[in-house]
């Protein structure tokens, strides 16, 4: 009889950068996409079948089947090339999010704890760092660029304009909610009021701040976060930091076993 055996591991590992975007991706790969090209494959053996016994003279005629196949195979084509674009924002999302969470794994010498892919309701926080300047949350848009040209995003009163266009979404809007959300996380599971800073980051855009601008949030491109935090005052004592640190990693484990559950 084989002794019954656990896993060494006391609870699962942390979110990575960009999981949940990569989990998208991976369910439309595995749940939409290849369920049509399995019904594709089935229709063609069918066809290469029924071409077989008239090619050995074995009657029925192949006709009818290879109709039906070339049915199968126009909408699967047809299904899976409107998947293509959403397949490729989803990969260049996930890509942005694991290069700003690399990037950002560098404040650790700082005295940051990062934490990726926090899952709420329905959203996700893509990265937390919880340091003596505070708790800031970061929302990673890895928005694509012109071929040619200056990659000029504006950060102004009314918002957000990339190439003098505003998006259908604002991500200031996006940022200052998930903002929220932990901070009232925070609060309830620690006891304690702290202030949660939103950030939104463009990889690879030229970022400009006007005058009127909502300072509460930061927009920026990723590099250009040590400044700004270095320029920010002492928040949390260390052993507030580690309080915080300590119940984002229980939550993040929590709604990572609830998801399972459903």
């Amino acid at each position: 009889m084989v002794a019954e055996t656990r896993s060494p591991l006391k609870g699962k590992p942390l979110r990575l950068p960009g999981q949940s975007v990569q989990e998208e991706r991976d369910r439309l790969i595995n749940d939409v996409a290849s369920e049509w090209i399995l019904f594709s494959a089935f229709a063609i053996a069918f066809a290469l079948f029924e071409w077989y016994r008239w090619v050995m003279n074995v009657p029925p005629s192949p006709w009818l089947l290879t109709g039906v196949a070339a049915i199968v195979v126009g909408i699967a084509v047809f299904k899976v090339r409107r998947l293509l674009p959403r397949l490729r924002a989803l990969r260049q999302a996930a890509e942005g999010e694991r290069a700003v969470g690399q990037y950002l794994e560098g404040l650790r010498e700082q005295g940051y704890r990062v934490f990726h892919d926090l899952v709420g309701d329905d959203f996700n926080v893509d990265h937390v760092l919880v340091g003596p300047t505070g708790v800031y949350t970061v929302e990673t848009k890895t928005w694509s660029k012109p071929k040619s040209g200056k990659s000029e995003l504006v950060h102004d009163q009314e918002g957000i304009k990339v190439l003098g266009r505003e998006p259908d979404r604002d991500p200031v809007v996006q940022a200052l909610a998930q903002a929220q959300w932990v901070q009232r996380l925070l609060l309830e599971s620690t006891g304690k009021k702290v202030f949660v800073r939103p950030v939104v980051a463009f990889p690879g855009w030229f970022v400009t701040r006007t005058t009127g601008a909502n300072r509460d949030v930061w927009v920026l491109e990723p590099k250009a976060l040590p400044a700004f935090l270095e320029k920010e005052q002492a928040r949390l004592a260390d052993e507030d930091v580690k309080l915080c640190a300590y119940h984002l990693s229980r939550a993040i484990r929590a709604r990572e076993a609830l998801t399972e559950k459903r």
